[in-house]
Order: structure tokens, then sequence, then C-alpha cells
């Protein structure tokens, strides 16, 4: 056997193991999660919860979440899937909290997702809830959901544990958290400072206008005045070429002695 098929049975053996070990290995990272494209304190945000199945021999029956008392969210809905029943929790809170200038007296407490019978997550498969909240809560930039998952052989993970620190190894079983931006973030207001002190934009262009067409004024009058002299320069030129050659020696031609009368 030549030394460059040797070398490609070799890459090839290795390549495959790799791939067996990317099956074969745990999904470690195959958390509940929680994401969002974008959520802004004091709006409402989409929210979509991510729920795999970590388990290779039963399947996910139900996923319920739970809302923080601490910050408070007024209310939610929930987008069908089709398989599972939905219930959004709404509670009185014990104590009214203040969001967004104004008390927050009742809040969203859980909202679980039960499988109809038949229907399950598989393993191996994930299945994903989405959810439409808020107002979300203008006093802090951190969420979390804790989130606890069924399966049908009657075992459950919670999913609660506090998210890791910066440099921190991440717990075993995180809670689905999102993040928020502040108002002052928010990509939907428009950016004044860099019109002006007044944010005037019409006066601003109108200026640039004026001074714009002024220049053009300007410009055109100046080269109107160089053709004009340019032209002048030219027929000068034209009128010297034409006059007689001794009109320009100053000699004069003699009249003829008869008067110019032939013989």
């Amino acid at each position: 056997m030549s030394a460059t098929r040797f070398a490609l049975r070799v890459g090839g053996v290795i390549a495959a193991a790799g791939v067996v070990a990317l099956v074969s290995a745990p999904g470690a990272s195959a958390h509940v999660t929680a994401n969002v494209t974008t959520a802004v304190q004091g709006s409402y945000a989409k929210i979509t919860f991510r729920v795999p199945n970590e388990d290779p021999s039963a399947g996910t029956v139900k996923v319920q979440v739970t809302f923080q008392d601490s910050y408070p969210i007024p209310g939610a809905s929930v987008k069908p899937v089709p398989g599972w029943k939905a219930v959004v929790d709404i509670e009185p809170l014990a104590n009214a909290v203040k969001e967004n200038n104004s008390d927050v007296k009742n809040a969203v407490k859980t909202i679980t997702w039960t499988a109809d019978p038949g229907t399950r997550i598989n393993p191996g498969e994930f299945q994903e809830f989405d959810v439409s909240a808020g107002p979300m809560p203008d006093d802090t930039d951190l969420l979390l959901f804790p989130a606890v998952q069924t399966y049908d052989s009657g075992k459950t993970v919670n999913w609660t544990d506090q998210p890791a620190a910066a440099g921190q190894k991440e717990p075993e079983h995180p809670a689905p958290s999102i993040k928020l931006q502040t108002k002052a973030n928010d990509p939907g207001v428009m950016d004044m400072s860099s019109m002006g002190a007044t944010g005037d934009v019409t006066n601003t262009a109108s200026s640039t206008t004026a001074l714009s067409d002024n220049t053009a004024r300007w410009l055109g009058g100046a080269g109107l005045l160089v053709g004009a002299i340019g032209v002048g320069f030219g027929a000068g030129a034209i009128l010297r070429s034409r006059r007689p050659a001794t009109a320009l020696s100053g000699e004069s031609t003699p009249a003829p002695e008869d008067g110019g009368k032939s013989e």
C-alpha cells in the first residue's frame, strides 16, 4: 500500500471516530432556554422557550415556566402549538410593585404547557413555545424563568439554578433567562443629538440648499464672463487676420498716369 493511500485511510478513520464522538456525546448544553430577539424595558417582548428532550428513553409531556414576583409582568399570551394545551395563570401580588410608573397588582405567575394524549417531545427532539408578554419591568436588565420539565416516565427536571457569574462554571440546570435593554438603547428611538440644538431638520436642509444654489449661481456667472472674454479675443483675432497685407505694411499703391484708361 502506498504512503498516500495509507494516509487517506488513517484520516478517514479519525474523521469517522470524531463523528461518532459528537453523536454519542451527552447533550450537556441542551438546556431549557428562553430566547428573545429584542426585549426593552417597558415594552412587550416575544419570548421563545426552547425545550429539548435529554432523556434517551422517555418523552417530555409537560413544561411549566414560573415568572418572578420581584419583577412582575402584568400580562402574557401564548402562540398555539398543535398537540399542546397552554394555561396562563395570573394572580394578585402579595404587595403591589411599582413598574413603569404604575402599580402592578396582578401579574403572570406561571405558564403551563401540557401535551395531549399521544403527543410528546421524543428523545433527540425539541419543541418551542412562544409567548408575548409585557410590559417588561424597568428596574432590571435580567429576568429569570425557572422551569420544570416532566417526562412520561414520571421523572421531572428542575431548571431553577441561578446563572453562573462571569468566569464561573455553568450550573447543571440553569434557569432560562433573558436580558433586557434599557429604554435609552431602544433601537426604535431616534437619536436627535446629531440634528443640532433644536433638532430642526427642515431648517438645516433649507440652509444647505440655499448655500448650494448661491454657489452654483456664482460659478455659473463666472463661467459666462470667462466665456464672453474668450469670444472677444477670438473675434479680434479674426478681424486682424482679414486686414490687407499692404495696410498692415503702411505702403500705398500708386494710381495709373492715364487715369486708368487704356490705349
